[in-house]
């Protein structure tokens, strides 16, 4: 079954946030690392294609997407990629996403269960606020490295809170 919201069971829940699980507050230290696991689903991809106009048709039509080699429709990259930024402003509200590289590696598709990952690699101070490198990864089924990549963000404090919003 395919789910819109996302999906929190007991092992995912461990690892959404290995060094933050307290209820104490926590500073983000080189090599902390956050993740998310969510499941994408036909509607998402829908929506996207709409937002993004990409109406590639590798996206949205089964026979398209298996007719050049793939298993089925495609979730964009670009969406899959989004938790990145999701990731680090919901645990850092007012965090300013500076760039982003991305190594697409293996195709996601609609109902594969992606966990994405942030891990923090470099920390400066700024002008009051944080200047943080990331090093992030999505995985597809709990193994196989679909994205990966850097990302830099300017947070406003290195205090990390735990999510504001468990949907989307």
């Amino acid at each position: 079954m395919l789910m819109r919201s996302l999906v929190f069971s007991s092992e995912l829940q461990r690892l959404r946030l290995r060094c933050f699980s307290s209820a104490t507050p926590r500073v983000l230290k080189p090599g902390d690392i956050l993740r998310q696991a969510r499941y994408f689903t036909e509607e998402d991809v829908l929506q996207y294609s709409k937002v993004s106009h990409d109406c590639n048709p590798l996206h949205t039509d089964a026979a398209t997407a298996r007719g050049v080699g793939f298993e089925g429709p495609l979730v964009h990259g670009m969406l899959v990629a989004s938790l990145f930024p999701h990731i680090i402003s919901s645990h850092f509200p007012g965090a300013v996403y500076v760039s982003q590289s991305l190594n697409f590696k293996f195709p996601v598709y609609i109902g594969d269960q992606v966990i994405s990952e942030v891990q923090a690699t470099n920390l400066r101070e700024n002008k009051n606020r944080y200047l943080a490198k990331f090093k992030t990864r999505c995985f597809k089924n709990g193994e196989v490295l679909v994205i990966e990549g850097e990302a830099m963000a300017m947070l406003p404090t290195l205090t990390v809170e735990q999510e504001h919003s468990k949907e989307q």
